[in-house]
């Protein structure tokens, strides 16, 4: 009999607490895979979709609440901001490109973005299938959204307000074309349906003025339409004021970031230069000449406008500093059970050892050296600690998956649990380890077993 089959044997000679110290070392060991995968990940992505935007301006509120809903797409703006507003930062020497973003619709979830093509090309986005969004009602998908619904080039959806909630209202009247879908990019334009600006102010100005009546009012935009059906965007009253307006409007409701409709391309017969007035969008992602517009542009915009600014990388830098402070936490929990269940082996093979001293006498009596006896417990430690690494791998991998599968903001930033990161070898070691110094006393009592001794004893 080798030394690793009578380990087994008595490794397995006392199923029940056995399978408790397992157990024990593997929700230890889970725990602490879950927070690594899900830290890694999260930064990974925070990184990589806020990669090449060195500002946000938009609507004044949170910065943080701007960058998550503008970058990542995970919130819900803090308002619109009017054309003429946007102009001055689209114009200013600092930015090298201003890309707009109109937001306040979604499919089954996904957010659709009106907005440029530059956009795509933020994230090196190509095609896998048809053209990019070119005509008014034209949309391009992302691969996550194609896969997840199914959707191929001709498709034909519809918008609905806001994220998607239960009480949502869907434009019936204002059908979406799939013109294209892209390659899968890794980033958070996988989950987006794009379009242009014009589309989207274009399904509200239809939903709008259909003949269901005000459905921007019914939205909670707070614009104050006229009923007849000759109303025209182009009055004069309907400019600075009202677009001021509805900002303070939205600051002041109970979220202070509800998605509102945006404003409607313009009737025909009016000129665009005069309509822009009337025109909003909901913020602007801006890459800077240089970097020492770092210094200069937010401060700019922050004084002398009625718009904020955030740095993405600054904005995300102390959310995962907020949310470093639970994740140690949590983290330390995790190796608290792996101190506990180290501890747990080593009285289990330190009792063992007392009980053994029989058995090992009578293998030195059959030719057993000392060696062999520490080799014989040392892999007995092993054990445990291997089969507990593999259960709590397994275990931390798989809730990885669950949480990130029910999780709706898990799920949007791309967590998954099919994903070795390199922490985890820092973990292997950790619990081989551990299995290894719980064996050493025993280890050691079994090297120094009194052959005459111990079967007098007996």
């Amino acid at each position: 009999m080798n030394a690793f089959s009578l380990s087994l044997s008595y490794w397995t000679r006392r199923p029940l607490s056995t399978a408790l110290n397992v157990l024990l070392l593997a929700l230890g060991i889970a725990s602490i895979v879950v927070l690594v995968l899900f830290g890694d990940q999260v930064q990974d992505n925070l990184e990589r979709d806020a990669q090449g935007i060195d500002a946000v301006v938009g609507a004044t509120g949170s910065p943080l609440q701007m960058v998550l809903s503008s970058v990542y797409h995970l919130d819900a703006p803090t308002g619109n901001i009017s054309v003429e507003s946007a102009r001055p930062i689209q114009s200013h020497p600092a930015v090298a490109s201003a890309i707009p973003l109109a937001l306040g619709d979604s499919y089954r979830g996904y957010r659709i973005v009106g907005t440029e093509r530059a956009y795509a090309e933020l994230y090196d986005a190509t095609l896998s299938s048809g053209e990019w969004w070119g005509d008014t009602y034209t949309v391009t998908v992302g691969h996550r959204v194609a896969q997840n619904e199914r959707l191929a080039v001709g498709d034909t959806i519809f918008s609905t307000h806001g994220m998607g909630d239960a009480t949502a209202h869907a434009h019936d009247d204002a059908p979406l074309t799939v013109s294209g879908i892209m390659a899968p990019t890794g980033t958070v334009i996988d989950r987006l349906v794009l379009t242009s600006v014009e589309t989207v102010w274009a399904v509200h100005d239809d939903h709008g003025h259909g003949g269901d009546g005000d459905e921007h009012s019914r939205h909670g935009a707070g614009h104050d339409h006229e009923a007849s059906d000759d109303h025209s965007h182009s009055q004069n009253g309907h400019d600075h004021e009202r677009s001021a307006g509805h900002r303070a409007d939205q600051d002041a409701s109970p979220s202070g970031a509800a998605e509102r409709p945006l404003q409607a391309a313009p009737p025909p017969g009016v000129q665009s230069d005069v309509f822009d007035l009337d025109r909003e969008y909901t913020a602007l992602l801006v890459q800077y000449r240089s970097p020492i517009a770092a210094a200069t542009f937010p401060r700019f915009v922050n004084n002398q406008t009625d718009l904020q600014a955030a740095a993405p990388a600054f904005e995300t830098a102390r959310l995962t500093n907020l949310l470093g402070i639970g994740l140690d936490m949590l983290r330390a929990f995790g190796i608290l059970l792996i101190v506990v269940a180290a501890l747990s082996i080593f009285i289990a093979l330190y009792n063992a050892m007392k009980e053994r001293r029989y058995d090992l006498a009578v293998l030195r009596t059959l030719g057993a050296s000392r060696g062999t006896l520490v080799q014989f417990v040392l892999l007995e430690g092993f054990l445990f600690a291997a089969a507990g690494l593999l259960m709590g791998l397994g275990l931390g991998h798989g809730a990885t998956e669950v949480l990130a599968s029910t999780i709706q903001q898990a799920n949007q930033v791309g967590i998954t649990g099919w994903l070795w990161v390199s922490e985890e070898w820092g973990l292997v070691a950790l619990a081989l380890g551990v299995g290894l110094v719980t064996a050493l006393i025993p280890a050691y009592q079994a090297y120094q077993t009194d052959i005459a001794d111990t079967l007098a004893r007996a």
